[in-house]
């Protein structure tokens, strides 16, 4: 009987007897591997991929992918970063671990076609033309795709976790990426002249691009005691080198051009809201998806980059009509629908229109799975927002409810959530037997997201808004006897008003509340938080009036003289940002 290492020589049929079927599979097995893919075969096969994927074809990308996704670097590197976005989007576990995994195997796949003394692994810098004319093509383009790999692997790391020490961990892991980019960058200032330019060449040079830009704008957002030490590692973080190296990029024709525009879309329209202080550039936002709109008029992650650029510049109505539109246009992924849900049930409680909030935060209690914990308490603080009758038609029980959040908080490599922490100890107020009541607790959560900065480019909402506020105000002032969380709950409600008259215009009022709540620091009981937030909001408060010497005072001191209170790390990344608003020019948008 033949073995199957016969089987595997000629494959062109079955011997006789038990073998037949052992040699059948064999032949079927071997089909893929039977010629080479050469690098440009593998760009165009990436680039149909790529096509499909933005046309909502998600599983026909996939498919035209895998049957390379071992045997060619880029097949390896397209299919796996389409299951990274994928988790990238949904943040569930599940996708998660599977994207890393598979992130591995694509490492091991670029790894066969590097140089094996490669410039980063000998200690001394071989970044020489000696060392560059030594470089073939296919082994420049494999050290950028391993780096790529290596790269995407880290942004997985960072999106399971806020938290500092994983992003420390991330950052020593992903310290042979960064490295292999500078050599690259080198390779290419080096070969600016001498090489002749052609698709491949572009195609690398729109790799190093990517990865240049994205690490530098990924370092950028770190706040300074964390940046100090992954510069002890050899890292630094240049937010305009980041910013110049992906606008380069996404200019390109090359197959990098759509991550790079990616990268800054997620930046402009996410990453500096939550992490930065909500000044988001919605105008490089609308022009690097101008484009796309027009040659995918119907991609679900086109539409949905467009209605969230609607959201940020209070176009909700606009935006809800697109969401919907971006819903229909594909059933495949659903954690696009899921990330659909979550902007409108943001964008309704925008308008206060509650009970469409409360709606989409049902569904995605039903239907996703990133953060059940999160999910639970959004739908239940927008149900503290309705009157009570209205409460009873959707038949839910709100203490009930807020009683589930603690159960379902989640635990990531040992860690809890931020914000999920944050909810369950807003939530345990209803655990005892006597369940008091949250105050305004949908307006806290919209703070918490930095929704004020997007509401605020609506004078009507934020006036609406403030009508809420005030309304809880006097409601609380007037009650006969205070419980133990009326200080947290008056501060609370300053914070917020505070917000609303600043972005009314009405600046001496807003800086009149913002020093309410730093004055009654000593009396609170449960909401640390709200100090050292208050304190950097005032320091806004007093950028915009341009007295930049008392901005950077109270900003520094919310940075320095607290800590271990609630969604630290959150606040951290915004101080980042604000300092380096005022302390940097930041040079001119090309």
């Amino acid at each position: 009987m033949a073995s199957v290492g016969d089987g595997m020589e000629g494959t062109s049929g079955g011997g006789g007897g038990g073998g037949e079927e052992e040699n059948f599979e064999d032949a079927f097995e071997n089909i893929p591997v039977a010629t080479k893919m050469d690098l440009k075969g593998a760009l165009e096969e990436c680039s149909m991929a790529l096509n499909l994927f933005l046309n909502n074809k998600f599983s026909e990308a996939l498919e035209l992918l895998r049957p390379w996704s071992k045997g060619s670097m880029y097949h390896a590197l397209g299919y796996s970063t389409i299951l990274v976005m994928q988790a990238a989007m949904t943040f569930e576990q599940q996708d998660i671990q599977m994207g890393i995994a598979t992130m591995k195997e694509a490492l091991q796949t670029c790894q066969k076609f590097r140089k094996r003394n490669t410039v980063v692994e000998s200690l001394s810098s071989l970044v020489s033309k000696q060392s560059v004319d030594q470089l073939s093509e296919e082994e420049m383009h494999a050290e950028i795709c391993y780096a790529e790999c290596l790269l995407q692997k880290a942004a997985l790391t960072f999106v399971q976790d806020e938290n500092m020490i994983n992003f420390i961990k991330g950052g020593l892991k992903i310290r042979t990426s960064y490295q292999i980019y500078k050599e690259c960058h080198q390779v290419l200032q080096m070969t600016q002249d001498s090489k002749s330019k052609n698709e491949l060449y572009h195609q690398f040079e729109g790799g190093v691009q990517l990865g240049i830009g994205a690490f530098n704008l990924m370092l950028s957002l770190l706040p300074g005691r964390i940046l100090r030490l992954l510069e002890f590692i050899g890292f630094s973080g240049n937010r305009e080198l980041g910013l110049q190296q992906l606008r380069e990029g996404a200019s390109g024709a090359t197959l990098r051009a759509i991550l790079c525009t990616f990268t800054l879309l997620l930046y402009h329209t996410y990453v500096s809201l939550i992490l930065g202080t909500g000044d988001a550039n919605i105008l490089e936002a609308e022009t690097l998806l101008q484009p796309y709109l027009q040659k995918f008029p119907k991609g679900a992650i086109i539409l949905f980059y467009g209605a969230r650029i609607d959201v940020l510049k209070g176009n909700f109505e606009k935006a809800e009509v697109t969401f919907q539109e971006c819903i229909v246009a594909q059933q495949e992924w659903k954690q696009i629908h899921h990330l659909c849900y979550w902007e409108l049930m943001w964008s309704y409680s925008f308008q206060q229109n509650w009970l469409q909030a409360y709606r989409y935060a049902d569904l995605l209690c039903k239907e996703s799975r990133w953060s059940k914990a999160i999910y639970m308490f959004q739908k239940a603080a927008i149900l503290c927002m309705l009157p009570e009758a209205e409460v009873k038609t959707t038949g839910e029980d709100i203490v009930a409810l807020f009683r589930q959040v603690e159960g379902l908080k989640q635990r990531i490599a040992g860690k809890s959530i931020p914000t999920e922490k944050f909810a369950v100890r807003k939530a345990r107020r209803y655990g005892g037997l006597q369940p008091v009541k949250l105050i305004v607790p949908a307006l806290e959560m919209m703070y918490v997201w930095n929704g004020f900065s997007i509401v605020g480019k609506r004078t009507d909402l934020t006036e609406n808004l403030l009508v809420t506020i005030e309304k809880e105000e006097t409601a609380l002032k007037n009650e006969t006897s205070h419980n133990e969380y009326y200080m947290d709950d008056f501060c609370l409600l300053q914070l917020l008003k505070g917000l609303c008259l600043k972005h009314l215009g009405r600046l001496l009022q807003a800086e009149l509340c913002f020093n309410q709540v730093i004055q009654s620091e000593k009396q609170l009981k449960y909401d640390n938080y709200l100090v050292p937030y208050t304190m950097y909001e005032l320091g806004l408060l007093y950028k915009q009036q341009g007295e930049r010497e008392k901005a950077i005072r109270f900003i520094e001191a919310a940075k320095n003289n607290y800590k271990e209170y609630s969604m630290e790390s959150r606040l951290h990344f915004r101080i980042h940002a604000a300092l380096n608003s005022m302390k940097v020019t930041p040079a001119p948008t090309p």
